[in-house]
């Protein structure tokens, strides 16, 4: 059942700042209120106190000036700063659960687990085929897991369903966790969540579709390329280029300013329509050569474990708009693309719907954290 508290969604990217309020309206969330701003820091690098209290004076501006109205918050880390991966185990005993998927992680982090926290769920349960649990608080899963687990059926170690399980297992550093927790106490807010940006995009642009799906959040620093199968992220990289690389590309060249810059990038959007991928700016050129090189990629490691095909490509984030950006990755890899509406699936006013689609794709994972505890 959808809770009826009010919950913010807090989105700490590198560039920026991005907060979406949403209530339960039925069955479906309704925008409450949404605010972004511009802010570069780095609290994933930058363990200095004064920063993340510097970070928390920004915030607390931010939720001022967008007339929040919950202290409930639902945060993520950065996807490239968490570990993760899918692993197949024998059904077994809760206890025996627990140790083998300690030793499991082993093989596949390369920090010491004592500074990790390790989350887990079971994607493929007894009674509970084509389900999945919603991430949990990597902070706070093991303990919740626990609880969970008095109300299921327990499998000995004989195994009631013969064969493996598989188990997403993530694993977050302990000391950049701490950070976060430390932030939302500056701000005055209640962290009731702390999870990783896939699955804030898997709520806010997939939705219940249960297709493989590529995700590519264009960001400003950095871009990243989700592959979701039955609404689980199975496949999971980064690459350090992003609108940025484009914007500072254009300032080298061009010998302008910043603000200059990033209005080329948005008067370049039309002129370029059309346009072959040789006749498009360098600067520009260049990004997206490095996307479709990387998706490529992905898409070779996919493809060799023999599953479904991929369905579609969602484009995502602040640079999603990049000029032909959609054409260029349908033609190259014969797949419907197109960038995602987060918004769809919100309740909000039709005389702000234009003005909506065009943040939509910066907003993805705001809006994909606020819909976590309501829907």
């Amino acid at each position: 059942m959808a809770s009826k508290q009010n919950y913010v969604g807090i989105d700490l990217g590198g560039s920026s700042l991005k907060i979406v309020e949403l209530k339960s309206v039925g069955k479906r969330p309704q925008l409450v209120t949404y605010g972004f701003i511009e802010e570069t820091y780095n609290i994933i690098k930058d363990e200095n106190k004064q920063a993340v209290k510097e970070l928390g004076g920004h915030l607390k501006e931010l939720i001022k000036t967008s007339k929040i109205t919950t202290d409930k918050a639902v945060s993520a880390l950065p996807s490239f700063s968490v570990f993760s991966s899918i692993i197949s185990l024998p059904y077994m005993s809760k206890k025996d659960l627990i140790s083998a998927v300690r030793w499991e992680a082993k093989k596949f982090v390369p920090i010491p687990l004592e500074e990790m926290i390790l989350d887990w769920e079971i994607l493929d349960q007894p009674g509970a085929e084509g389900e999945k649990e919603d991430n949990k608080d990597i902070e706070k899963e093991a303990k919740k897991k626990d609880e969970k687990d008095k109300d299921k059926k327990e499998i000995d170690k004989q195994g009631i369903k013969k064969g493996n399980a598989k188990v997403l297992l993530t694993a977050a550093p302990k000391n950049l966790v701490n950070r976060y927790v430390e932030l939302f106490k500056i701000v005055g807010l209640q962290l009731v969540g702390l999870e990783t940006e896939s699955f804030a995009l898997e709520r806010s642009l997939v939705g219940n579709d249960k297709n493989s799906i590529m995700v590519i959040d264009v960001g400003k620093a950095a871009t990243n390329i989700i592959i979701f199968s039955g609404g689980v992220p199975t496949l999971n990289r980064s690459i350090d280029v992003g609108g940025q690389t484009v914007t500072k590309s254009l300032i080298e060249k061009m010998g302008v300013d910043e603000t200059q810059a990033e209005q080329f990038k948005i008067d370049m959007k039309d002129s370029l329509a059309g346009k072959t991928l040789e006749e498009v700016p360098q600067p520009i050129s260049h990004l997206i050569n490095a996307i479709v090189n990387e998706v490529r990629y992905i898409l070779n490691i996919y493809q060799s474990q023999n599953r479904q095909p991929i369905t579609k490509i969602i484009l995502t984030g602040g640079s999603a708009f990049l000029p032909n950006l959609t054409d260029y990755l349908q033609e190259i890899f014969r797949i419907k693309v197109f960038i995602g509406d987060p918004w769809a699936r919100v309740i909000h006013p039709v005389e702000i719907d234009s003005m909506l689609k065009e943040l939509g794709p910066r907003m993805s994972v705001s809006i994909g954290l606020a819909m976590r505890e309501i829907v």
